[in-house]
């Protein structure tokens, strides 16, 4: 049974089939009209409004796909994979032939011998995955994905639909972002009037906080991939390996002024990317350029958007052996929007471009299908017989033990072989006595592990060279995200790479196993080793048990206990607390040790004044306008669900009037807050450091603490090596209010005489840095040896002196201070010495400043002792 029907897939049929411009590019409002099967619901049967004339809702997507689903079981399927945090269901939806739906399991089968290395049977074809919306406020693609597989199930008379789903298996994740996607619009709907705004400043195009882009926990989910702690990315990266697919475009929305970006990507590329793989960009790209082209659709390439940091979906995916792509709209962030050159953009326009480069997505791999499966079986196989290397990475469990642990256990969940051996086991030519973790790379997935546990990803030489020309030219450099990530260094756990080393395979999912040592009565002790450990003693606290903890290290029966070691005392908790206690660390899979007495050979004993009672803070956390929503989203992530800490948010425009008496702790996040606090709220929260609570600071959040005659954190800005920031006027100015004049004898004297004297040091796109320790430090237990952190922006502060507080951790001298990553010199040599955590003590309390964010993003784990250190401890050490 035929009809027509007026849909934006006719839209593209024309398009497509035809190869006619469309009637009206600049609004996309009168959609051609094409054959299509009546059978199949369209957006305005099943949720009431056409594509591209509002914006879809989470559940009225989930509607129509299901409606999809219903209507033609036989060329598609739905699969849910996760759920998001507040509960959404996140699905993808197959699309292929009925004979390829009859034989799903075979093919997907097939898929996955292929990418173990192995030559297939014969009865894989390529799957292409297009995902949508990642960014929750990045709206029309996911419109444009219920449009792609209406069309692809209705249309009738084109081919090259036909041709995708008989040569290919196409999986369309409509949804990755729901909860963010329903914040923005249920908040875009109660803006509107009785017609869409265009003017930019209108409240539906000014998102409140937090914006839609994040998820629930305001985590950016497009660098999640290889950290793997959000549930939505979790299940993508599992369902992603399910499928194996060859072609993988990740479909985004960029500012509202530029027109559309699609692969291949600029530079740099990483270096773990294959030729043949940048190769074939190619032939996508040239077929989307064909249909922007036919459109009259203005796009650019090989601008911005690049492929050196693994932790996007497209250069994860890439690492993997797909073709991976970010695709970039210019965004409406509505229903109209006015840019700058006077045209509008309109969200029917977004989803038209978005669809038409889905649909010329898939076509092109449905047109080389032999060639992309041919491709990808290769690469799997070739790194499988050891082409991007030989050995194995060794992953001490001596050190970190949990960390070390949970680093394998995210390494195998993303399809990377794993090896376990219980110790003492040698290997690199050392023992370890604890065992080891093995990585070999003559794997599959070895492009993917080498990324990720290599010391250092290096920059092209060449594009390192240009950037360093662009900044003599005060021009901004060209790096799109870090250039460091290497994750045994933000684990904290020691990684060597050696020529062998064998053990039995870690499954993802496998729990991290109790150690319990000794057998006495007198009390537990949980040395403070790693993020496990903190774990569990905040849960014990929590489970109501009573605990002491030092800061000064001890020794009893010839072993050593770190400083934080925390002691749970058998009098002070009944048997029933202390089963509780057992209970906790064999569900965590922490390390206790039982002590059969008080007495110590070295060090303080229980009743010392090294020992404080901890208890469970009540944590408070600066949230709303002027704090970063990252960065609240990351530290409230790690304390609640690594941690296992609750944390209250306060609103910034509260505290003017809040009562923080029933608060231990405030944390104050990354951002800019104090125009937002204003005298009242700064006041608000001096009034409680001073009577003995404990703030924690972060970042620019730091420069609301340090003005005034009294600072709480005495802390000073600086200015970019070399330049003055008193310099607002030269020397020998005369009477006549001239100055003095000199000469400028060359380039370099030029650029000195225009350069800005109260500018900030070049920004840092992000690299992992060492540190050192001041030992006697309670804030640095469980890094006598420094740690490793990441250095970012142009954030750089004086250290404080020693009559005003403690410099806990700074920066390493200059030619130690690079652990990983790219640092420019002038920036190396200026961080130098200065400060990274710092401590100062007022009246009762103490306020804590990290000079970078010790959560961001949640993978620098190897921080959270530095964390629970500022948080869970340090209440217990206020006067």
């Amino acid at each position: 049974m035929t009809g027509t029907r007026t849909a934006l897939g006719a839209l593209a049929l024309a398009l497509l089939a035809l190869g006619q411009p469309m009637a009206e590019p600049a609004r996309a409002q009168s959609f051609l009209e094409g054959e299509f099967d009546p059978a199949v619901p369209t957006l305005n049967d099943t949720v009431g409004h056409a594509p591209g004339e509002r914006i879809t809702s989470p559940d009225e997507a989930m509607a129509y796909l299901e409606a999809l689903a219903e209507a033609a079981p036989d060329r598609i399927r739905l699969v849910e994979y996760a759920r998001s945090w507040e509960g959404r269901p996140l699905v993808y939806a197959v699309l292929t032939a009925p004979s390829n739906m009859a034989r799903l399991d075979a093919i997907r089968a097939d898929l996955a011998t292929i990418a173990a290395g192995r030559p297939g049977n014969g009865a894989a074809i390529p799957v292409t995955w297009l995902a949508y919306s990642v960014h929750g406020n990045e709206v029309s693609s996911t419109d444009a994905a219920l449009m792609t597989a209406y069309h692809l199930l209705a249309a009738e008379d084109d081919p090259r639909a036909q041709a995708i789903l008989s040569e290919t298996v196409l999986v369309i994740d409509p949804l990755q972002n729901p909860d963010g996607r329903a914040r923005f619009v249920n908040r875009f709907r109660a803006s509107r009037g009785i017609e869409p705004a265009a003017d930019r400043q209108a409240a539906e195009h000014d998102e409140p906080w937090p914006s839609g882009r994040v998820n629930h926990y305001m985590f950016d989910l497009n660098r999640d991939w290889f950290t793997l702690s959000q549930p939505e990315t979790r299940g993508k990266v599992a369902a992603i390996r399910e499928w194996n697919p060859v072609v993988v475009v990740d479909l985004h929305e960029m500012g509202g002024d530029e027109t559309y970006f699609f692969s291949p990507a600029a530079e740099p590329v990483n270096p773990n990317i294959t030729a043949a793989q940048q190769r074939a960009y190619d032939i996508i790209g040239r077929n989307n350029a064909r249909h922007f082209d036919a459109m009259g659709e203005p796009f650019f390439t090989r601008e911005v958007y690049d492929l050196f940091y693994p932790g996007y979906g497209d250069t994860w995916n890439t690492h993997q052996g797909a073709i991976g792509s970010t695709y970039e709209q210019g965004s409406a962030r509505g229903l109209v929007f006015e840019r700058r050159d006077g045209t509008e953009l309109t969200y029917a326009d977004g989803v038209r471009n978005h669809f038409v480069a889905s649909l010329s997505t898939a076509e092109a791999v449905a047109e080389n299908a032999d060639r992309f499966l041919a491709d990808f079986a290769r690469y799997r196989a070739a790194n499988a017989e050891g082409a991007a290397g030989r050995g194995a990475y060794v992953i001490d469990l001596g050190e970190r033990r949990w960390n070390a642990e949970a680093l394998g256990r995210r390494l195998a969940a993303q399809g990377i072989t794993v090896l376990r051996r219980e110790g003492p086991a040698s290997a690199c030519g050392r023992t370890y006595r604890a065992g080891y973790l093995a990585v070999p790379q003559a794997q599959p997935a070895a492009r993917l592990a080498k990324s990720l546990l290599d010391r250092d990803t290096p920059l092209p030489e060449s594009f390192l060279a240009q950037q360093e020309r662009r900044r003599a030219q005060d021009l901004p450099h060209e790096l799109y995200d870090v250039t460091a990530w290497s994750v045994g260094l933000m684990s904290g756990v020691d990684v060597a790479l050696c020529g062998a080393a064998a053990g039995d395979p870690l499954a993802p999912d496998a729990p991290i196993a109790p150690l319990a040592e000794g057998s006495g009565r007198f009390a537990v002790a949980v040395p403070w080793t790693d993020s496990g450990q903190a774990r569990l003693v905040t849960l014990a606290l929590r489970a109501g048990l009573e605990a002491r903890v030092t800061d000064e290290a001890f020794t009893k029966d010839g072993r050593e206990y770190p400083r934080g070691t925390v002691v749970f005392p058998a009098l002070a908790n009944d048997p029933a607390k202390m089963e509780r206690l057992s209970e906790l660390a064999r569900e965590v899979g922490a390390h206790t040790v039982a002590l059969e007495s008080s007495w110590v050979e070295e060090g303080p004993n229980l009743g010392s004044e090294s020992f404080a009672r901890l208890t469970l803070p009540r944590v408070a956390m600066a949230w709303d306008e002027g704090i970063s929503q990252l960065s609240a989203g990351a530290m409230r992530y790690v304390l609640e669900r690594r941690l296992g800490l609750p944390v209250v948010p306060i609103r910034t425009d509260r505290f003017a009037g809040a009562d923080l008496a029933d608060y231990d702790v405030l944390i104050v996040p990354d951002g800019d807050p104090a125009g937002r606090l204003g005298r009242r709220g700064l006041a608000t929260i001096r009034s409680f450091v001073t009577r003995g609570g404990v703030l924690v600071a972060v970042g620019d959040s730091l420069a609301a603490f340090s003005e005034g005659d009294r600072p709480l954190l005495a802390l000073e800005r600086e200015a970019a090596l070399g330049r003055d920031p008193d310099a607002a006027q030269a020397d020998g100015e005369d009477e006549g209010g001239l100055v003095e004049g000199r000469e400028i004898a060359s380039e370099e004297d030029y650029r000195e005489a225009i350069r800005d004297q109260l500018a900030l040091p070049d920004t840092l796109p992000g690299a992992l840095v060492n540190t050192v320790p001041d030992p006697e430090h309670f804030l640095s237990a469980g890094h006598d040896e420094g740690a490793v952190v990441l250095a970012s922006g142009s954030l750089i502060y004086t250290p404080l002196d020693r009559g005003t507080g403690t410099n806990v951790l700074h920066y390493a001298p200059a030619d130690s201070l690079v652990a990983s990553g790219y640092v420019w010199e002038e920036n190396r040599r200026q961080l130098a010495f200065k400060p990274y955590l710092v401590a100062q003590e007022t009246g009762d309390g103490l306020a804590i400043g990290f000079a970078q964010d010790p959560s961001t993003r949640a993978y620098l784990d190897g921080l959270d002792l530095l964390i629970a250190n500022a948080v869970l401890v340090a209440p217990s050490r206020v006067r």
